[in-house]
């Protein structure tokens, strides 16, 4: 090893490197390999499926997907897309994705008797028509599943009674398949499917009897669990008037391609019908059917109220605490941080559980501590301070810590100049540390707005929306947007999605107008106190 002198300190000179790769390069390589080999199994598991659908674009995005990304970690070119393409890729597949999906089902009329299409719509009408009758094949019945013999696909193994032939059939009809059959014509074994005993059987009775089969004349169902019949459809299909018409009384139903159903003459729908594009009928129901703009306008009110209580709340609460604790005349203020947070500590799920039934009306601790006999739940008033008041206990802890630190971050000298020049406290507080904390604040702010705004579990856990009006099962006193949105897609009237998705979007616009107004103000201040 040499030393040069160049008019200043010596440099010593660096040794050369050695003709193998570093084992630093090494681990390297071998943890791209690996990486890389992970990205083409995910990419071949997700092919399959893609496949058996037939979703052609799908497949063609993966591939197309994956051999950019072998290009791009394979080549040394493109170094800052080496950084990105992870996250751009995550942020597609988990944000904008699912957006452009909610947006496309908005204008759909997607939801029960609307998730399929029409040819399914009518294999589901005419096999649920299916009567036994004088002369129906009768066949020896065989309950099989794919998966868990509880909670697999069921599958009708059935067996000609001439030919001994094995037919595998489920909604989507019938195969032959190679199968040991005894004398009675059960299948005792079968490729690909798994056998349910009797016990396993009985247990999903219900199913099996609501499984048919779709043939050619009408469907298979079941006689019990060891005997199958194939009846005839009462309702069929005809193509030359495109419309359903009942075997026995004529009456048919004409395909209403703008409504996705089959509708007679009278405007009665059959149950059944297919997805099919509405446009902004979703949208423009929300604003102009009377029984539901009303209530979509009360609740969209109360839901601004409880995402700005909640919000100005819990950041006038935690910031009073905070600059209570920041003075240094207090004692043991270590002490009193770790108290005041214990709340965020905890599961807020379970704490809400605690809070709706400290607010039982009989047996709760609130009552029953204060001498009161408040139905909290039972007023729209009551019920929407109680969720308010909870929301204020789970959420001041945030607070508390993030104004703690936006304090201590803020020069005591600035303080104190301002005791000096004459400024009181309160003047010092609200002309230097107020504004300076809102600057760091105010983007938290605009977030804790947007998460009160679609607080799902602060209502639905205490409160479930309740209570309801008498004329409005579906839409109560505390019901937030998000909360209502749930209900109609997933509640016991039947699933809206394509106008639940309608919702969502205006629920999606709102935070998002609000958030951009609020950020807008946000630069404002920044720029002042820069």
């Amino acid at each position: 090893m040499t030393a040069t002198k160049l008019g200043g300190p010596e440099i010593q000179a660096r040794p050369a490197p050695g003709p193998g790769k570093s084992p630093k390069s090494v681990t390297g390589a071998l943890i791209k390999a690996l990486l890389l080999g992970l990205t083409i199994a995910i990419a071949i598991w997700a092919a399959f499926p893609l496949i058996d659908n037939e979703a052609w674009i799908g497949l063609a995005i993966l591939i197309a997907t994956t051999a950019g990304l072998l290009h791009l970690y394979l080549t040394p070119r493109h170094i800052p897309l080496k950084y990105l393409a992870p996250g751009t890729i995550l942020l597609i597949l988990f944000q904008v994705f699912p957006v452009l999906y909610t947006a496309s089902t908005a204008f759909t009329n997607f939801g029960d008797g609307h998730r399929g299409s029409k040819q399914e719509a009518i294999v589901a009408i005419q096999t649920a028509s299916v009567t036994q009758v004088p002369g129906s094949q009768q066949y020896a019945l065989t309950v099989a599943t794919t998966g868990d013999p509880a909670t697999g696909p069921l599958v009708f193994l059935v067996t000609d009674p001439v030919t001994k032939q094995v037919s595998a059939g489920d909604a989507d009809g019938l195969k032959q398949v190679d199968a040991t059959v005894n004398s009675a014509g059960r299948v005792t074994a079968a490729d690909g499917y798994t056998i349910l005993t009797t016990g396993q059987a009985s247990l999903r009775s219900a199913e099996i009897t609501d499984l048919a089969v779709p043939t050619a004349g009408g469907a298979i169902r079941s006689s019990g669990l060891s005997r199958a019949y194939e009846g005839r459809a009462g309702r069929a299909y005809d193509e030359g008037c495109d419309c359903i018409r009942d075997t026995t009384t004529g009456q048919a139903w004409t395909a209403d391609e703008t409504a996705g159903a089959f509708v007679d003459g009278n405007g009665e729908r059959l149950a059944e019908g297919w997805k099919v594009g509405v446009g902004f009928s979703n949208f423009t129901r929300v604003l102009t059917d009377p029984a539901i703009a009303g209530p979509f306008l009360r609740t969209l009110v109360w839901n601004f109220a409880f995402a700005i209580a909640s919000t100005g709340g819990t950041f006038v609460l935690g910031l009073l605490l905070a600059l209570a604790m920041h003075s240094p005349r207090v004692r043991a203020r270590t002490a009193y941080r770790v108290l005041l947070v214990l709340p965020y500590a905890m599961p807020s799920f379970a704490m809400l559980l605690v809070w709706r039934d400290m607010f039982n009306t009989d047996f709760g601790l609130i009552n029953n501590l204060l001498g009161l006999d408040v139905d909290w739940f039972g007023g729209s008033a009551s019920a929407r301070l109680a969720v308010i008041l909870v929301q204020l206990w789970l959420g001041y802890p945030y607070m508390f810590l993030v104004a703690t630190g936006a304090l201590q971050a803020i020069p005591r000298e600035l303080s104190e100049a301002a005791r000096i020049d004459g400024a009181s406290a309160w003047g010092g507080f609200r002309r230097i540390t107020l504004p300076l904390l809102m600057v760091a604040l105010t983007p938290l702010l605009i977030s804790s707005f947007a998460f009160n705004f679609n607080n799902f579990n602060a209502i639905y856990l205490t409160t479930e929306g309740a209570p309801f009006p008498a004329d409005n099962p579906a839409n109560g006193a505390t019901d937030l947007l998000i909360t209502y949105t749930y209900r109609i897609a997933f509640g016991g009237g039947g699933a809206q999605y394509g106008y639940a998705a309608a919702i969502s979007i205006f629920i999606f616009l709102i935070v998002a107008l609000v958030s951009a107004i609020s950020f807008r103000r946000t630069r404002h201040l920044e720029e002042v106190h820069a």
